[in-house]
């Protein structure tokens, strides 16, 4: 994400320039009082983002420094589908996977929300002892979307990976939560009652 510089750090309007968040982050460091802007270690280990969707899971996986996220793969829905996250959180040697909660604008939880949650519960006894977190998505696919858009992919181009980058974009905001409090983000999600691996 760009955004743009302002007051003493911009240039002319006819000039104006963007920097990477992380560059803004950086002077405002310089300038914050030290406690203002501290951030909380993040646990060592990768991340497993999941966007569900009712045709396509998105899956994403963040570095094992818990820093970045970036997208992965893209499984169809249905039969299956936990079987091969838990051979990718295998492969990965995830220490958690987070899951989208999809809410509305206001929180409310509708059917998707729903599915969202019985989904979890399944993986979680699926994964055991691996966690499962649900964490708020509202807004992941649109800014994905947005991403891609921008990157000069066209809708049909976007519609195989989009569910991937929304994985992605929920995943970065699970690993900033936890930098910026210090805690795990989202819920702790238990196991589904009679599932199993």
């Amino acid at each position: 994400m760009l955004l743009r510089l302002s007051g003493a750090l911009s240039r002319p309007a006819r000039a104006r320039t963007y920097a990477p968040c992380f560059l803004i982050r950086e002077t405002a460091r310089e300038t914050a009082p030290e406690t203002a802007l501290e951030t909380a270690p993040v646990r060592e280990g990768v991340r497993l983002g999941v966007d569900v969707g009712s045709v396509r899971v998105g899956v994403a996986r963040s570095d094992p420094g818990g820093i970045l996220a970036s997208p992965l793969t893209v499984l169809r829905s249905g039969p299956g589908e936990l079987d091969e996250l838990a051979a990718l959180a295998a492969k990965a040697d995830a220490i958690e996977v987070i899951v989208g909660l999809p809410t509305s604008l206001s929180g409310r939880e509708g059917a998707a929300a729903a599915a969202a949650r019985s989904f979890a519960a399944d993986l979680a006894s699926r994964l055991a002892p691996i966690p499962v977190r649900l964490v708020d998505e509202r807004f992941t696919t649109t800014a994905a979307h947005d991403a891609l858009r921008r990157a000069g992919k066209d809708s049909r181009a976007r519609r195989p990976v989009v569910d991937a980058a929304a994985a992605a974009v929920l995943l970065q905001a699970a690993l900033d939560t936890e930098r910026a409090t210090g805690r795990p983000p989202g819920q702790l999600v238990a196991q589904s009652e009679g599932a199993g691996a």
